[in-house]
């Protein structure tokens, strides 16, 4: 579970980014509604990466849809000619 932090407390940012590197992610709160998300870089890193893949899957079922499929015996000439 997240760890929910009013910005008001950036003041003691030293404890507030100890605790972001000893687990899940620190939300920032700003009038009462999270605002930002303090994590480690790593997992800030596998996060983007996930994205990233996800976001290229979407691509590929995106152009499933607009593009014609190719027959097994196609691509199997495809394949071969390369």
């Amino acid at each position: 579970m997240d760890h929910v932090v009013p910005v008001s407390e950036l003041r003691s940012y030293n404890q507030m980014l100890s605790e972001a590197q000893e687990g899940p992610h620190v939300v920032l709160t700003k009038n009462g509604y999270a605002k930002y998300v303090v994590t480690d870089y790593e997992e800030w890193q596998k996060m983007k990466a996930t994205i990233d893949l996800f976001s290229e899957l979407q691509n590929g079922v995106q152009s499933h849809k607009v593009e014609p499929s190719l027959s097994l015996d196609e691509l199997k000439s495809h394949t071969k000619g390369s």
